[in-house]
């Protein structure tokens, strides 16, 4: 597929898409390296391009939802793995038939209670005392005050 399109054909594609092709005709995983050095080849691109290309492959790589970094560095396409998510694991039976004992209950609410509890705050403050006394040493200046001024 690859080896059968044009240079010019090559070159209009993308080359996160060039190595995306690459590893479903060779069914194999390779690193960036490598991987990034048979996308150069295909599109004879010398070392100097190779070596100011490489971060952006890089990172066109891992930005890209159709590759999947493997534990060994190596990139394959991500439809070639899938995710087993065992229900199981995540809702295990046993943990909800635990019972909570009544010692354990106590203590739970002890320490609800404890969270709300401020010992700093004082019961007998009325909201009227609550007025903030910064504004005391202010004045009011009325706007024919504020003109008579400039």
């Amino acid at each position: 597929m690859l080896s059968e399109m044009s240079k010019e054909q090559l070159e209009l594609l993308s080359y996160t898409k060039i190595a995306e092709m690459y590893l479903k005709e060779n069914k194999k995983t390779m690193n960036t390296a490598d991987l990034f050095r048979e996308v150069c080849k295909l599109l004879d691109l010398d070392e100097r391009e190779y070596e100011d290309k490489i971060a952006d492959f890089f990172e066109s790589l891992t930005t890209s939802k159709e590759f999947i970094l493997l534990n060994d560095g190596n990139w394959d396409l991500r439809t070639n793995h899938s995710v087993k998510i065992d229900m199981g694991d995540i809702y295990d039976e046993s943990d909800s038939d635990e019972e909570i004992t009544e010692d354990e209950e106590d203590d739970i609410e002890m320490s609800e209670e404890d969270n709300y509890e401020d010992d700093s705050y004082d019961k007998d403050i009325d909201d009227d005392d609550l007025v903030d006394d910064d504004y005391s040493d202010l004045s009011i200046v009325d706007e024919d005050e504020l003109d008579s001024e400039n």
